[in-house]
């Protein structure tokens, strides 16, 4: 929060406190207030509702990365760089928390209303989805990590193009909302039917090959648990959307029935 000290907002002075050597009520405590400005405010508001959207796309930032180096530890089974995903998540959790004590904070000194005050209610929301993206990512390297060194392993080329569109939603729909962009949130919706295809076609191609060979049955349910949480990524990035579109429009509405 932006410190006031030095602005010219403080102590009242007795006009006999430079001979006195101090101000009014000395060693009382609590001084009166000369109340600031309206435009003050304003301008206090604004600070920190920007301070609340860099927490928020710094968020987004990490998932979208979380999101690519779990599927990278996936297509090289490497245990290492698995490891070092799911030990990330832990920066993405402080983010979060900081914004959220942000907004309270925010909410308790500034007093939005209206439209500030719903937007950063938004915001607040929309960090426990960003969240839990990142759980997600974090549950595709755990199973990255379990098939490192894995010998019999089946095929599974749409895992990558699902991947790659899931951080470009994350990204995408973050945008959206930090600009209140009714138009690209509903965009971003209607691409999540391209993930969900994709996941479709993973099941079906990775259970064929695991009828065919029992030793493909394990890896292939690892790679089955890993396609499921990038298609899960799609659903809430949807949610985020229906919030753009709700903060735009004043309307809730499903934009993935």
């Amino acid at each position: 929060m932006q410190s006031h000290e030095g602005t010219g907002y403080g102590q009242v002075m007795d006009p006999d406190a430079s001979e006195a050597g101090g101000p009014v009520n000395e060693g009382v405590g609590q001084v009166n207030q000369i109340p600031r400005p309206a435009h003050h405010i304003l301008e206090s508001l604004d600070i920190e509702m920007g301070d609340v959207k860099d927490g928020v796309l710094r968020m987004g930032s990490l998932v979208e990365d979380q999101i690519l180096a779990a599927h990278d530890a996936l297509l090289n089974r490497d245990a290492d760089l698995a490891q070092k995903v799911i030990t990330s998540d832990g920066r993405i959790n402080e983010v979060q928390r900081a914004v959220t004590a942000l907004v309270a904070v925010t909410i308790a000194t500034q007093a939005p209303v209206a439209s500030d005050l719903r937007f950063l209610l938004a915001l607040d929301r929309v960090t426990y989805e960003l969240e839990r993206i990142g759980d997600h990512a974090g549950s595709v390297a755990k199973q990255a990590r379990k098939l490192a060194g894995v010998t019999s392993m089946v095929t599974y080329d749409e895992l990558t193009p699902m991947a790659t569109l899931a951080a470009r939603q994350v990204r995408d729909v973050v945008m959206a909302l930090v600009d209140i962009d009714e138009a690209r949130a509903r965009t971003v919706a209607g691409r999540d039917d391209e993930i969900d295809r994709l996941y479709h076609q993973v099941f079906d191609d990775v259970l064929a090959e695991m009828r065919t060979d029992p030793a493909k049955v394990d890896p292939g349910t690892r790679i089955l648990f890993a396609a499921h949480y990038l298609e899960r990524i799609g659903d809430r990035v949807t949610n985020i959307a229906e919030d753009v579109v709700f903060l735009a429009t004043g309307e809730v509405e499903d934009l993935n029935p």
